[in-house]
């Protein structure tokens, strides 16, 4: 049987596909050394990031659930913080599939505990711990989670926001990768509807399925 290495590594240079001559955060560096736990080879796919909201309407919770089983089925490589609520329901069911998951911390991975699932996962080869904090960073903090929500938002392919209370950090954050001219999608719903009016496009969690294929 296979040893399964735990340790960080350093994630080599051109292993990610950056947006060319942005700037996005990271304390003014737009391409942070990087650090990782897991299997370098899912980084290649094509990305699916996922946010939503602390709070989030019934409505869009029911339709949050069936995002991420869609997700899940059609193998979509999805990376995220999963930090909030919503956003961790939806980790729980992606880890009950076969497709690679992208999670990153919003810490150093230096000295962190993985849950069984992770690490279940990570033996599985399809989980991809990714962080570009140092590793004496070992807290969380506001800041720093906005510096990796622009890592996740900067190198996946689409931007998926379930939901964005009006007036909070997540459709002001949706403002901002919507000005790096990234694509952005939400759930259908009428409580999305002041992220549509900020560009982004809704689709139904049914369509899901070909979002990368745009």
């Amino acid at each position: 049987m296979a040893v399964v290495d735990f340790s960080v590594i350093q994630v080599p240079a051109g292993s990610l596909a950056w947006p060319p001559g942005e700037q996005h955060g990271f304390n003014g560096v737009s391409r942070p050394p990087l650090t990782a736990v897991g299997n370098l080879g899912v980084l290649p796919s094509k990305k699916l990031a996922l946010f939503c909201s602390v709070r989030c309407p019934g409505a869009i919770i029911v339709q949050a659930y069936d995002l991420a089983r869609n997700l899940r089925d059609a193998g979509i490589t999805v990376i995220g913080g999963f930090q909030s609520p919503m956003e961790k329901e939806c980790l729980e069911l992606l880890l009950r599939g076969r497709q690679p998951v992208i999670v990153c911390p919003a810490r150093g991975l230096d000295g962190m505990r993985l849950p069984a699932a992770w690490r279940a996962a990570v033996k599985e080869g399809r989980l991809l711990l990714l962080s570009p904090f140092a590793a004496n960073v070992q807290r969380p903090t506001a800041e720093l989670a906005q510096a990796r929500n622009e890592l996740v938002a900067a190198v996946a392919d689409v931007v998926f926001i379930a939901h964005a209370a009006p007036g909070g950090k997540t459709e002001a954050f949706a403002r901002v990768v919507l000005g790096w001219g990234k694509r952005v999608l939400t759930l259908d719903s009428p409580e999305n509807a002041g992220l549509v009016t900020l560009g982004a496009t809704s689709f139904r969690p049914a369509q899901v399925a070909n979002v990368l294929k745009l």
